[in-house]
């Protein structure tokens, strides 16, 4: 009769760690779709640049509204960066994802 009871309780207690893991695997998707982000905000940004416009607006206009608060542009000469940090509950744990970006054009003038 003892038994009866054992799978409720180790399913009970392997919940926390299986909830951990999930958030864990979110949290690596969250970094890898903020890299493809970084990735298309660069190239819009390189692209403007080259054609006399505004590197910096048109990297951050790649960007959805979510991203936007969280996304740095470097410019120098004609490399476009884009530091952007990955949605994330915690915002340390944004900090030590975030991913870079970068991008170059031939600026001619």
């Amino acid at each position: 009769m003892a038994e009866r009871g054992q799978a409720s309780v180790e399913l009970v207690a392997a919940l926390p760690a299986l909830l951990l893991a999930a958030l864990v695997a979110l949290q690596l998707l969250a970094a890898g779709y903020a890299l493809t982000l970084a990735d298309g905000a660069a190239e819009a940004g390189a692209l403007a640049l080259a054609s006399g416009g505004s590197a910096a607006e048109a990297a951050r206009d790649a960007l959805p509204g979510w991203a936007r608060d969280d996304v740095s542009v470097r410019i120098r000469g004609g490399e476009v960066s884009v530091r952007l940090r990955p949605p994330s509950p915690l915002r340390a744990v944004a900090e030590r994802l975030a991913v870079t970006s970068s991008a170059s054009a031939r600026v001619t003038k």
